[in-house]
């Protein structure tokens, strides 16, 4: 093996390390953010569903493959340059490395679009810039917006059909690992005398947590909704491993020394892992409490969205940005619900605009220096 291909290996496992750091926790936010559970089951349910996902792909993504090798974006005769495919490994990793750094959420689907072109223009000088807008820039732009909207009108549907089923929601003081009572949203003045009642201690941990009241088919609703929570959460990080291992995969098999896929998605899937176990915890707060403020069913709603997106695309072979998706079902519940925190949005939004462009001068200077 050549000195380039051992660097070209490095830097791709490096991107799936910084793919996994960035974007593991997207799809446990709302657990985390709306208090269902806290940030150590949702990083350990995060990278059990993470790694099926990424396993599947291979099955479930094959078409993304295909995209993310380059075919179609940069002339042939550099699509088995192992310099080439470097330089797009680095550009995305670097670009990733240093928005998790910064605790913001960006796609690595972004970062490797704007890689590839960087690297396709330093290399060869031009790209296909048609399909560059249609096969990439076009589902990306895309997906976010409706994304927005399909939480932001499901959300009120979801609102009222648990009105109608009767199932009413409250909070609820809990005072170490005991829950103290129930408080309906009308009296909330009450969680004042019941802390007063019970005289807590200044060291005593107190929390008051959003709970539901009610039984549906007798089963408790609250813990019901628990279960479809991290239901909905497993199915988003399952999605975003299908969605985007093969992408990053991709890059070691532009080499005709590449072997079998599988073999490659299962190195990505180990680091993509061990990146989101190691270090989502700045992008975790970013993404589970500086966005919106949530509830359960909020939170649910967001990822239903989320799941039901990705999957989709991915199955068609369409690149869109689980990060993408991921906020604009955040930024649509907190829209609807006037929680939505503008600053932080214009933030990531700003991010997101950035990500293409820094991606792509890192990877034209990555692929002059090693030319």
């Amino acid at each position: 093996m050549s000195f380039v291909a051992v660097v070209l290996l490095l830097a791709v496992l490096a991107l799936a390390w910084a793919n996994g750091a960035n974007d593991n926790f997207k799809g446990v936010a709302t657990l985390y953010g709306s208090g269902v559970c806290d940030f150590a089951w949702a990083r350990l349910w995060t990278t059990l569903a993470t790694a099926a996902g990424s396993l599947l792909s291979v099955v479930l993504a094959a078409k993304l493959l295909q995209h993310f090798s380059g075919k179609g974006l940069v002339p042939p005769e550099v699509l088995h340059s192992a310099t080439f495919a470097t330089a797009v490994a680095l550009g995305a990793a670097g670009t990733v490395l240093l928005a998790t750094w910064a605790g913001l959420p960006i796609s690595t689907t972004h970062a490797l679009v704007g890689a590839l072109v960087g690297a396709g223009m330093a290399w060869a000088g031009q790209i296909h810039w048609h399909a560059l807008a249609t096969v990439f820039l076009l589902p990306l732009l895309v997906s976010p917006l409706v994304a927005l909207a399909v939480a932001g009108a499901g959300y009120p549907v979801l609102h009222w059909l648990r009105r109608r089923m009767g199932i009413e929601s409250g909070h609820c003081i809990c005072v170490g690992t005991e829950v103290v009572e129930v408080v309906s949203p009308c009296c909330q003045a009450a969680v004042a005398a019941q802390v007063e009642k019970w005289s807590l201690r200044v060291d005593d941990p107190v929390e008051c947590r959003y709970r539901y009241q009610g039984r549906l088919l007798g089963v408790d609703v609250d813990r019901l909704l628990d279960w479809l929570h991290h239901l909905s959460a497993a199915a988003v990080c399952f999605a975003r491993g299908v969605n985007d291992t093969p992408k990053i995969a991709a890059l070691l098999l532009l080499l005709p020394w590449s072997g079998s896929p599988g073999l490659w998605t299962a190195a990505v899937a180990v680091f993509v892992a061990l990146g989101g176990w190691t270090q989502s915890r700045r992008v975790a707060e970013t993404m589970s409490h500086r966005i919106t403020a949530m509830n359960p069913g909020q939170g649910l709603a967001a990822n239903l969205t989320t799941a039901a997106i990705v999957l989709g695309a991915s199955r068609l072979g369409m690149p869109v940005s689980t990060t993408h998706v991921s906020c604009g079902s955040l930024f649509g519940v907190g829209a609807v619900t006037g929680q939505a925190r503008w600053r932080w949005i214009t933030t990531i939004l700003l991010a997101w605009l950035a990500t293409l462009p820094l991606a792509a001068l890192m990877a034209a200077g990555a692929a002059w220096l090693l030319r």
